[in-house]
C-alpha cells in the first residue's frame, strides 16, 4: 500500500515540500534524504510502499534503487525539456536562449531521460545572467511541484505522461569544463559568451588559457580583491601561484 514519500532534496527544501504533500494527504509519511547513502539506508519493505521525489538534487539514483520502489520515482529538473543534464541555466545562457523553464519527469537509469509528466515555461527577460536565470527557474520548479503535489501525495497510480519529449544535447560537467578551456585564438564574441555563462568560477571551475606551457586562470574579482590578478600554473601542474 502506498503510504510513504521519500524526498530527495536539500535540507532547506525538506520542510516546505513535506508540508505541501501532507496538506494533500495527512496520513502520508514523508522521509528525508539528501545523499545516495541516505537512500541506500532505507530497507526494502519501506521502498516497496514508497514513492521517491527528487527536487533539485544532484544525486543520480541507481537502477537498483529505482527498481525497489513500489510507486515510482519522479524528478524536478531546473530546466526545460530541451536543456537536459547538468546546470542547464549555464548552457542556456551560453546559447543565448530566449526561453527556459522547469521539467518534472519519471526517474530512469539514464539522467533526464524518463517520460515527462509536467512542464513550466517562460520567456527569458533581456540581460538576464546565470544567477538571475537560476532564480527564475527555481520559481517555476516550485510552481510545478505545487501543481503536481496533489497527485503525487494521493494517487498511487503513475502520473500520466505528456507527449513532450526530451531534446537537445545533454549537458555534463565534462562539457562545462571543456567550454572553460579557452583557445588562444578565440574571437571576442565567443569569449564574451563564455565569460557570461561560465566566467564566475562556479563549482571551482575557472576559465583558463594555456600559453607556452603556462596556464592562465581567470579569477573573478570580488569586493575585497578587485585588484587580484589571474593565477598562473604550469600546464599539467596542480600547483597554483597567485601573481
Amino acid at each position: 500500500m502506498f503510504d510513504t514519500i521519500i524526498l530527495l532534496t536539500g535540507r532547506a527544501e525538506q520542510a516546505p515540500l513535506a508540508a505541501a504533500l501532507k496538506d494533500h494527504n495527512p496520513r502520508l509519511t514523508v522521509r528525508a534524504a539528501e545523499t545516495l547513502a541516505d537512500l541506500e539506508a532505507f530497507e526494502a519493505p519501506l521502498l516497496r510502499c514508497a514513492r521517491l521525489i527528487g527536487f533539485l538534487t544532484p544525486v543520480v539514483v541507481p537502477k537498483r534503487i529505482l527498481d525497489r520502489l513500489g510507486f515510482g520515482a519522479y524528478n524536478f529538473h531546473p530546466g526545460p525539456p530541451d536543456y537536459p543534464g547538468w546546470v542547464p541555466s549555464h548552457f542556456a545562457t551560453y546559447d543565448g536562449a530566449k526561453g527556459f523553464g522547469a521539467t518534472a519527469h519519471v526517474m530512469a537509469a539514464k539522467v533526464d531521460a524518463g517520460p515527462i509528466v509536467g512542464v513550466e515555461l517562460f520567456t527569458i527577460p533581456p540581460n538576464t545572467g546565470v544567477l538571475a536565470l537560476e532564480k527564475l527557474a527555481f520559481i517555476e520548479v516550485a510552481r510545478l511541484f505545487w501543481r503536481l503535489a496533489p497527485a503525487l501525495a494521493r494517487q498511487s497510480e503513475p502520473l500520466p505522461h505528456l507527449s513532450i519529449q526530451w531534446c537537445g544535447r545533454k549537458s555534463t560537467r565534462k562539457k562545462y569544463q571543456a567550454l572553460c578551456d579557452i583557445p588562444p585564438d578565440i574571437s571576442k564574441d565567443e569569449l564574451d559568451r563564455r565569460m557570461l555563462a561560465f566566467g564566475a568560477g562556479h563549482f571551482g571551475i575557472n576559465l583558463t588559457v594555456t600559453l607556452h606551457g603556462y596556464q592562465f586562470r581567470y579569477v573573478p574579482a570580488t569586493v575585497d580583491d578587485e585588484a587580484e590578478a589571474p593565477s598562473i600554473v604550469p600546464a599539467g601542474s596542480s600547483a597554483t601561484e597567485t601573481v
